[in-house]
């Protein structure tokens, strides 16, 4: 099968997800995503995420096959440090699903003309794609990993485009562009940073994966108002590898003998499981993060505060309790299991009844209107 008849079978994968507008597909099929894909990379396929390493020389076959699906292909391990390989963890660049790719092209709209800041250039295919509806002058792409930059300008000249390339932290955008229409951010944030706001126009839109580290993560779509503020929703679901300098903490070293040991009613399913409404208050209303492990017969779930203070709570069958191991003065378990009943008698809202705006001063999450903050 050649390239363009793998194209359309992506498209018809990705839109058994999801309807997409006509000038996304068309930016897709303009584009295609191969040229941005290395020899070897770390796939995970489909919704259940099937793992693979995908080698085009070694078996061009699957390459090709996998490339044109709804995948996401790893490219990047430990910034680099560690060689692509299966069952390899520490994800630090990727080329992104292509639904998740259009879902946020879809939120952030661009047209003819605008200008584009995208914080993440990554493989450069989206930068790509926002050249082939913006224009390639109109786009200027950051990336904090100069291999990575390297790569995705290489890449870029093999597609014939020809963005604005910049080495260095996103963060920090790009006053000598400004103002731009349009911010797209293809790293994931706890915090949005002022200075893309500050550079952006009245009416501009800013896309960003909005990720706290408690359960699942959010898109966030902000639009900056005249008075310098921006406010915004949480439309869906995105997940993307950190932004480097809002990385969360790891647990770190600890004494067992400093342990403190209690049980629990509440099954930590309950907490891991709940949905994306839920997750969203609970890391507003108490700052905390999460990780779970799971086998057959065991579930077990971290709430973490920082790396000196955390808690882990089990779950195995056929108990009326649960286990909980703390470290630290915290009571990070109780607080995570407060901050789900009171989400509970809320109504259980869902993600998309919540909001956030953003000043210099900082940013605030509300629940239905601006008005009823809760973090």
């Amino acid at each position: 099968m050649n390239a363009p008849g793998r194209i359309e079978r992506m498209l018809d994968e990705i839109m058994a997800v999801s309807p997409r507008s006509k000038w996304v597909l068309s930016a897709l099929r303009a584009v295609p995503r191969h040229l941005f894909i290395p020899s070897i990379a770390q796939a995970f396929v489909g919704l259940e995420e099937r793992e693979s390493i995908i080698d085009r020389d070694a078996d061009p076959d699957t390459w090709w096959e996998v490339v044109y699906s709804d995948s996401v292909l790893v490219t990047q391990l430990d910034d680099g440090a560690t060689e692509i390989q299966l069952g390899a963890r520490g994800s630090t660049s990727s080329n992104s699903a292509p639904s998740t790719v259009a879902d946020l092209l879809q939120w952030l709209d661009p047209e003819p003309g605008h200008r584009v800041l995208e914080v993440g250039t990554g493989t450069g295919w989206t930068a790509a794609l926002l050249s082939h509806v913006a224009g390639a002058t109109n786009v200027t792409s950051i990336e904090i990993d100069r291999a990575n930059a390297e790569q995705a300008a290489k890449n870029l000249v093999a597609a014939g485009v020809q963005p604005h390339l910049l080495v260095g932290d996103g963060a920090y955008g790009f006053p000598g562009h400004a103002p731009f229409d349009r911010v797209h951010v293809t790293c994931g944030i706890h915090t949005v940073p002022y200075a893309w706001i500050a550079q952006s126009r009245p009416g501009a839109v800013i896309v960003a994966p909005y990720c706290p580290g408690f359960g699942l993560n959010n898109a966030l779509r902000l639009v900056v108002r005249p008075d310098g503020t921006a406010i915004g929703r949480f439309p869906g679901f995105a997940s993307y590898m950190m932004m480097r300098s809002q990385r969360s903490t790891d647990i770190g070293d600890f004494d067992p003998d400093q342990a403190q040991l209690s049980t629990t009613r509440i099954d930590p399913r309950t907490l891991a499981y709940a949905p994306a409404g839920a997750d969203l208050a609970i890391s507003t209303l108490t700052g905390l993060q999460s990780r779970t492990y799971r086998e057959a017969d065991f579930y077990r779930m971290w709430v973490i505060g920082d790396s000196d203070r955390w808690a882990a709570a089990t779950w195995e069958p056929k108990r009326d309790v649960y286990e909980v191991f703390q470290i630290g003065d915290r009571d990070v378990w109780q607080e995570a299991v407060d901050a789900y009943y009171r989400w509970v008698s809320w109504g259980e809202p869902d993600r998309d009844r919540f909001g956030m705006t953003v000043t210099p001063e900082g940013q605030y999450i509300w629940l239905d209107t601006p008005e009823r903050v809760i973090g």
